[in-house]
């Protein structure tokens, strides 16, 4: 199930697909303070070879349990296809190294990381971040029911690095260790 706009609900489906029973599997919620990061090849670039800026991401991070090291990103709104390997995935979509240093420090990602169960049993959105001044979609919704099994929507609880909740906040560095 896909829709763009929409990563966080598309990873909502995609964790409960039977395909990933015995997987060890996370969710990523890629945002920052300033809810405003750059991220490289994705669907939504208005030019090719430029940074889109989001104020949040998701995508899954899944391996087969007991292998570690095999890490792959779920990321259907990338053109680096899905999955794609962990290193590969933070190389071609945050860069590493000194073209990593190039970007300015109030545009890097952090990440949201918990466990699928976890995202799967206390999200809830009613898309209402998604409507315009005026009730409009900014953005067509998906054409599932929203995600709303917990009450009012918790997305901004989920990509408020700042106060505690679910998961641990890590740094890019703190990802592409996961790796090894």
């Amino acid at each position: 199930m896909y829709q763009p706009h929409y990563c966080e609900e598309n990873m909502w489906h995609l964790c409960q697909t039977p395909q990933f029973n015995g997987w060890d599997c996370r969710v990523l919620f890629i945002t920052n303070p300033i809810r405003c990061c750059a991220l490289w090849n994705q669907r939504a670039v208005p030019q090719p070879g430029q940074p889109i800026l989001w104020d949040y991401h998701v995508v899954m991070l899944g391996s087969p349990s007991g292998d570690k090291g095999t890490w792959q990103i779920w990321d259907h709104d990338s053109t680096l296809g899905s999955p794609v390997p962990l290193g590969d995935y933070l190389q071609g979509t945050f860069g590493l190294g000194s073209f990593f240093e190039k970007v300015p420090k109030r545009f890097r990602p952090k990440f949201r990381m918990l466990q699928t169960q976890d995202f799967l049993a206390n999200f809830s959105s009613d898309r209402s971040h998604m409507l315009s001044e005026n009730g409009n979609f900014l953005q067509p919704p998906p054409s599932w029911p929203p995600i709303n099994q917990k009450g009012p929507s918790n997305l901004s609880q989920f990509c408020d690095l700042e106060t505690p909740f679910l998961g641990e906040i890590l740094d890019l560095l703190d990802v592409a260790q996961i790796d090894k």
